[in-house]
């Protein structure tokens, strides 16, 4: 019931205090995001924490000024990569070896199976999958933020090619898709902050079969 509770409590929030989400609430929510669930484990996504004032204030032109930008604490960008590569694969199956403690050759199987379900499929084809995976670590950031009492807004409203210039993504082999602020709701500012929660009753959301 907890969690419900949580759900219940947060929102959209449009305006924020500028208040410091401290350090350690932070950390916990990118741990979470760390964990979560991923097809294959391969987490083909980044995500690039920027707290800097001055940073955010170049980025809020770049998200059609939305005030949350420059008024939130930190500023989670979810990067996906821009394509899959066989060096991708071959790293990711080293550090399975090394936290599983066996021999890279004992995954062979494993590894055939990445390779053929992933760099037979055309670079859009990856991109694609990997945004998906980083919209499943968005969601897992946005409850685990309502597990520290954090609030956290995700925004899709900022021009990713721009980001990705600014943030210097493209030599990283990344490009943006989501983002998710982090701070505190400013009732007195926020015309959402009293608003009764509106979602669709559960009989018309769920179909059983």
């Amino acid at each position: 019931m907890e969690l419900i509770e949580n759900l219940n409590w947060r929102y959209a929030v449009k305006r924020m205090t500028g208040a410091k989400v401290p350090q350690q609430k932070v950390n916990s929510i990118l741990e979470a995001a760390r964990l979560s669930a991923s097809s294959a484990g391969m987490q083909p996504y980044k995500i690039i924490v920027v707290e800097g004032g001055e940073l955010k204030k170049q980025l809020q032109p770049l998200a059609f000024n939305q005030p949350q930008i420059t008024e939130a604490s930190h500023l989670l960008i979810f990067a996906a990569f821009e394509k899959i590569t066989a060096q991708d694969i071959d790293d990711f199956i080293t550090l399975q070896a090394t936290v599983k403690n066996v021999a890279p050759e004992s995954l062979a199987v494993f590894k055939d199976r990445l390779v053929t379900s992933i760099l037979h499929r055309t670079e859009e084809e990856n991109f694609n999958w990997a945004a998906r995976q980083a919209y499943i670590a968005l969601g897992t950031s946005l409850i685990a933020a309502t597990n520290e009492a954090v609030d956290a807004t995700p925004m899709e409203g900022f021009d990713p090619a721009a980001f990705d210039e600014l943030l210097g993504l493209k030599k990283l082999g990344l490009k943006s898709i989501a983002m998710l602020v982090l701070g505190y709701r400013d009732e007195a500012n926020d015309f959402l902050a009293k608003a009764p929660k509106v979602r669709k009753l559960m009989k018309d959301f769920v179909v059983n079969i």
